[in-house]
């Protein structure tokens, strides 16, 4: 279950946010910045993801290949695949 940024309603979503996705409730863009979970408003760019390129618009949907709803299964399972990934870029893959 995860919950909408701009209304702060439960939304239940399963598998991977495509850019067209919108809250059911409100109607809001899901694959947006202030939806993803690297979005922080304190960072360079408004991203903790430091390889993604900026986003000017953070409430607009977008085509960022980082972006991870925040809340989702896939947060939780995404750290390990982005270490990995990480690392594999660092040493290249073997």
């Amino acid at each position: 279950m995860i919950t909408c940024a701009f209304c702060n309603q439960e939304i239940e979503f399963e598998g991977r946010v495509s850019r067209n996705d919108t809250c059911p409730n409100c109607g809001c863009d899901l694959h947006c910045c202030l939806q993803c979970k690297f979005y922080d408003s304190g960072s360079y760019n408004e991203c903790k993801e430091v390889l993604a390129e900026r986003t000017i618009d953070k409430e607009r949907a977008n085509i960022c290949e980082y972006f991870v709803l925040k809340g989702s299964k896939e947060e939780e399972s995404g750290r390990k695949a982005a270490a990995k990934k990480a690392l594999e870029d660092l040493f290249g893959k073997k």
